[in-house]
């Protein structure tokens, strides 16, 4: 018989040791693309909106610009992204995904499919489970 620790009770836990699962089927697919799992979520944001400033990107991401700016410049650096000043604000930084960040689209669109498949839920099990995450973030 395995010993509890007591953690199992705890909700927040669970979000923590879930949240690592999720990541974690992620991983391989992202390995191969050479991305990480804050990188893709930066493109996945790019991909639906397109060029975005740091401070949206930052906004919709849930990061503060010292944990954005490294990912950002790292992707920069792989070229799947270009980083530009305003024309009327030269504070504001635009981020572009580029042709090479574009195609990562394609290559990584059954993404998400997959991991709702290998995640073990069905399709209303996983409905649900957004939607209560969506209360608990918001």
């Amino acid at each position: 018989m395995e010993a509890t620790t007591g953690l199992e009770q705890m909700i927040c836990f669970q979000l923590y040791a879930a949240s690592r699962a999720m990541t974690a089927l992620y991983r391989p697919a992202l390995d191969a693309a050479g991305l990480t799992y804050p990188q893709y979520l930066v493109m996945r944001v790019l991909w639906h909106r397109g060029a975005t400033t740091v401070r949206d990107l930052g906004a919709a991401l849930h990061l503060d610009s010292g944990t954005l700016s490294p990912l950002l410049k790292r992707l920069e650096a792989q070229g799947r992204i270009r980083r530009e000043r305003g024309t009327t604000d030269e504070r504001t930084v635009i981020v572009h995904p580029t042709p090479a960040g574009l195609a990562l689209q394609d290559q990584l669109a059954a993404l998400p499919g997959e991991i709702a498949c290998a995640a073990g839920l069905t399709t209303d099990e996983f409905h649900q489970l957004h939607t209560l995450l969506n209360r608990i973030t918001t």
